[in-house]
């Protein structure tokens, strides 16, 4: 099995839960769709009072630890300066020309402590009309950027809609973004050490294993990729705090609230993934006010119910472990954790309780399948 579990997988699962950032050009243009074809001229993009710490300040505040920014969507805008197209922040008014998004959220980012990822869709509006290897130079040119003008890269993270039947050139392009940056996490397409969870829900299935042979390509496909040998593979569940990606005024009331947003810490940290949450900063470039106060009430209401552990004995027992008390507590949560150096052995365990008068076996409350 390739990289049983590497030090930078196991430091992936233990940051659990990271931010999506989607802002760019689209932002501007309300009611817009991916693959719509309808122009979105540079002209509009004309944020007020963007502010990446504002954003990042945000996620450290609600409990993250790595936050991801899209740095160039389907619609092929350049959030940062890039010399291989005109469809670029550098030809906005936003800082009279020059203004580097990429640059303020790797900064802001390393200010508050969280690892830094960036988004890149391969695939982008126009992009079938050109040869594939001409293409694939731009790709490569355009990723070359991100991975050697801002330092350390934590996470790359590729999108695969749109890409669904293109050939690319694979091993040139990992080649590259592996000599830029030896230490960097793949997501999911090329090479991957993480992979996606399947769905934009949030919600990780109870058996999802971390060991695998294949991974889901895209919401457009339904065949998984192979990868031709078994790998240990982190997932992670992205979803929107909203109905949309990009910021739109008409989503304003559909704002995930504080128990959804703990439902879906449940249905993804809860079932061994991570938990990516999506935020859409609005046309002044600032994170909206109810987001962020959701945001910041979910984080206390997971502090509130994990951060006072009841104190037992353990007893390893030769079918299980057992967990005794000098008083029966009120327990409310159960936190199971895996040796995932030795593999994802487990593949089924129960739960059993043993109150009063309740005979030697106890009651059993629960059947799991996997831990993590």
């Amino acid at each position: 099995m390739k990289n049983k579990i590497s030090k930078k997988k196991s430091d992936f699962l233990d940051m659990e839960f990271g931010v999506f950032f989607h802002f760019g050009i689209r932002t501007f243009y309300e009611g817009h769709d991916d693959w719509d074809g309808k122009p979105m001229p540079i002209e509009g993009f004309k944020p007020t009072e963007l502010n990446c710490e504002n954003w990042i300040s945000c996620a450290c505040d609600a409990g993250a630890k790595y936050a991801i920014l899209v740095c160039k969507h389907h619609d092929g805008f350049a959030n940062w300066p890039s010399k291989y197209t005109d469809y670029a922040i550098h030809n906005t008014s936003y800082k009279n020309g020059k203004g580097d998004i990429v640059d303020e959220f790797v900064k802001a980012c390393r200010k508050y402590g969280l690892a830094v990822g960036l988004y890149y869709s391969p695939a982008q509006e126009g992009y079938k009309e050109i040869s594939d290897n001409v293409y694939d130079e731009f790709f490569i040119n355009q990723i070359s950027e991100l991975l050697t003008n801002y330092g350390k890269i934590d996470y790359l993270w590729f999108d695969g809609c749109g890409s669904e039947n293109h050939k690319y050139d694979i091993k040139r392009i990992v080649d590259v973004i592996r000599r830029l940056q030896p230490d960097i996490l793949l997501f999911n397409m090329w090479d991957p050490d993480t992979r996606w969870v399947g769905n934009e829900s949030g919600i990780a299935p109870i058996d999802c294993k971390y060991v695998t042979n294949r991974v889901p390509f895209s919401e457009k496909t339904t065949e998984d990729d192979e990868l031709g040998e078994d790998v240990f593979l982190p997932y992670e569940c992205d979803c929107c705090i909203r109905d949309n990606w990009f910021y739109n005024e008409k989503d304003n009331n559909t704002v995930k609230s504080v128990d959804e947003l703990v439902s879906l810490y449940y249905y993804s940290v809860g079932n061994g993934g991570n938990l990516l949450l999506n935020l859409s900063p609005d046309r002044r470039g600032l994170i909206p006010e109810k987001d962020r106060n959701n945001l910041l009430g979910f984080e206390k209401e997971i502090k509130k119910r994990f951060s006072d552990p009841v104190q037992a004995e353990r007893l390893d027992m030769d079918d299980g472990i057992t967990l005794t008390f000098d008083e029966m507590p009120i327990v409310e949560h159960i936190v199971l954790k895996e040796d995932l150096t030795c593999d994802d052995f487990v593949t089924e365990f129960d739960i059993y309780i043993q109150p009063n008068k309740c005979g030697e076996k106890g009651v059993k409350i629960y059947s799991g399948k996997t831990i993590g």
